[in-house]
């Protein structure tokens, strides 16, 4: 079988790859050490196009459920899956997961990630913090740009939080987030607010304020909710709210969106 792709995009053929193979294990007409059906039996049986299916086979890959070896085959991996960066965005695919659980998640883990960097985060984690609010601000014209730079904010305060545990749950919440968003960050333009917001959380874990850190950064992630809801096709222009202050944080206008 060709090499496969271990961070293609997650489409509806994959999850018909995907919903195949799990069927499969669940009748346990495939076991955990057992190769997969030829390449060219599977295309056929799920009647998708062989590219489509090594895009699929590639993201189980991707996600620990299957291993291969080149020149040998591909086999259902023997032992347990890993909860690796992808597997959450499998999951979701499969069992229905909402954005805004998702979030919820988010406002848990990162409310207290903020607090304990606050506690215990270092000199570099806020030299660094700072350097990705400029980043920011620099940028707040770009989504895309600004979108991982946020993402690397957010990391870092992970990181200072002392607790690579929770930091490891975020950071796999966070990255099955990222591909939706990238599609609809393009139609964001309160990039510059979200910036001061990131600027406020910054202050409040430089200053060691565990309390501050952790309110700053639940009014910031309680708007972006708000905020991405809204880039979504078909959204209605609205002001936007900072459920904090209860100000008008930006006009989103999706007047053009399709």
């Amino acid at each position: 079988m060709p090499r496969l792709r271990q961070d293609a995009p997650y489409t509806d053929r994959t999850k018909q790859v995907v919903n195949h193979i799990r069927i499969l294990l669940e009748k346990g007409a495939l076991q955990p050490g057992d190769r997969i059906p030829p390449e060219r039996e599977l295309a056929r049986t799920l009647k998708i196009s062989r590219a489509s299916l090594r895009t699929g086979i590639g993201y189980l890959v991707a996600t620990g459920v299957m291993r291969v070896r080149h020149g040998v085959g591909t086999f259902i991996k023997d032992g347990p899956a890993e909860f690796s960066k992808a597997s959450l965005g499998l999951m979701s695919a499969l069992y229905g997961f909402q954005f805004w659980q998702m979030f919820e998640a988010r406002l848990i883990i990162e409310s207290s990630l903020a607090a304990l960097a606050a506690e215990r985060g270092k000199e570099e984690h806020h030299a660094a913090l700072a350097e990705e609010v400029a980043e920011m601000f620099s940028i707040a014209d770009n989504p895309e740009d600004f979108l991982l730079h946020d993402m690397l904010f957010h990391r870092i305060i992970a990181k200072a939080s002392g607790n690579p545990i929770l930091a490891a749950l975020i950071e796999t919440i966070t990255t099955a987030m990222y591909e939706k968003r990238r599609k609809t960050v393009e139609r964001a333009n309160y990039l510059r607010e979200m910036a001061e917001m990131h600027r406020e959380i910054y202050r409040a874990i430089r200053a060691r304020d565990p309390i501050e850190a952790r309110k700053q950064m639940e009014n910031h992630l309680r708007v972006a909710e708000s905020a991405q809801n809204m880039e979504l096709p078909g959204a209605r222009p609205r002001r936007l709210v900072s459920p904090r202050t209860r100000k008008p944080v930006a006009l989103i206008d999706n007047s053009s969106a399709a």
